[in-house]
C-alpha cells in the first residue's frame, strides 16, 4: 500500500521539490499551502497535476485549517504515514528592533505550527502503530549566525521540541527525524520578516551596514552558478522516508556550502551527552 505523505509549505522551495520527488516515488501526497485561490493558485494547479498529488489549503497558524486538512486526508486514506513539517519563515537584521509580536509571528509558524500539526496527526499514527515525522530545521538551530536572532531562536526551540518527541514516541513505533539545511537558493531570504521598529534600527547607525552586507553576500552566493542545489534537501527527506523504521538518525545535516562540520560536531556531542544522561538515570 502506498505511503500517505502530508507536506506543509509546498508552494515553493524544499516543500515543492519534495512534493515532486514523493510523486515520482509513487507515494500518495497531500501538498498543502495557503492561498489556493490567491497568489498560490498557479502553483496549486501545477502540483495538483502531478501523479498521486492532491493539494489542500492549510495554514499552520490556523487550528481549524489544520483540522480540516487532516480530517480530509483521514476520511479518504484512513491514515497518514509521513508528516513533513516544512513551512517556515525567517528574520534578518539586528535582533533588538524586533517586537514581541514579530517574535510571536515567527514562532507561530516555525514552532507552534509544528506542534499544531503533530497534535493533529500523532493520534492517527499511534492508532496504526507507527509513522514518521520529519521536521525541517536549520543548521541555525544548532549554531548561531548573527543577524537572524528571532529565526535562530525559533529553530533552537524546534530542535528541543523534536528531540523531546523522539524519546516520548519511541515506544509507539513513531520515528522523529530532523533535517538541518544550510544555505540554499530558495525564496527563504525574500520571505524574511524585517523588524518594524525603524527608529531603533536607525539608531545602530553605520553598524546597519554589517547585516545588510552579510545577507547580500549570502544571497549572491546562493544565486551563483555553483550554488548548492535545494534538491539535495528533498533527496535527504526521501531517503529518510525510505529507511527502515527505527533506524533513522535523529538529525541529518545538509550543507554543501560549508560541509556542515560545525553542526555535525555539535550533534555528535549532543548525542553522547544524552546517552550518558540516560545511562546515569538507569544506574
Amino acid at each position: 500500500m502506498s505511503k500517505v505523505v502530508l507536506i506543509t509549505g509546498s508552494s515553493s522551495g524544499f516543500g515543492e521539490l519534495t512534493t515532486h520527488s514523493a510523486s515520482k516515488a509513487g507515494y500518495t501526497v497531500y501538498a498543502t499551502m495557503r492561498n489556493l485561490t490567491g497568489k498560490n493558485s498557479d502553483k496549486a494547479t501545477e502540483l495538483g497535476a502531478l501523479s498521486g498529488v492532491s493539494v489542500l489549503n492549510l495554514d499552520v497558524t490556523d487550528q481549524s485549517s489544520i483540522e480540516n486538512a487532516v480530517n480530509t486526508i483521514i476520511a479518504k486514506e484512513g491514515k497518514i504515514d509521513v508528516l513533513i513539517n516544512n513551512a517556515g519563515i525567517g528574520s534578518g537584521g539586528f535582533t533588538e528592533p524586533y517586537s514581541a509580536t514579530e517574535f510571536q509571528k515567527i514562532f507561530d509558524v516555525n514552532v507552534f505550527g509544528v506542534q499544531r500539526l503533530m497534535n493533529a496527526v500523532l493520534p492517527h499514527m499511534r492508532k496504526i502503530g507507527g509513522g514518521l515525522v520529519i521536521n525541517v530545521s536549520s543548521i541555525m538551530g544548532r549554531m548561531v549566525i548573527p543577524y537572524a536572532g528571532a529565526y535562530t531562536a525559533s529553530k533552537w526551540a524546534l530542535e528541543g521540541l523534536s528531540e523531546s518527541y523522539k524519546y516520548e514516541l519511541a515506544p509507539t513505533g513513531i520515528d522523529i527525524a530532523i533535517v538541518e539545511p544550510g544555505g540554499f537558493g530558495t525564496n527563504f531570504m525574500a520571505g524574511m520578516i524585517p523588524a518594524s521598529d525603524e527608529e531603533r534600527v536607525a539608531s545602530y547607525g553605520e553598524l546597519n551596514k554589517i547585516p545588510q552586507q552579510m545577507w547580500e553576500g549570502f544571497g549572491q552566493i546562493l544565486q551563483s552558478e555553483n550554488a548548492p542545489n535545494p534538491q539535495d534537501v528533498a533527496d535527504v527527506i526521501m531517503n529518510l522516508i525510505e529507511m527502515p523504521d527505527g533506524q533513522r538518525p535523529l538529525r541529518t545535516v545538509v550543507d554543501p556550502m560549508t560541509g556542515g562540520e560545525a553542526p555535525k560536531v555539535i550533534n555528535a556531542t549532543s548525542d553522547k551527552v544524552q546517552e550518558q544522561f540516560f545511562a546515569s538515570m538507569q544506574s
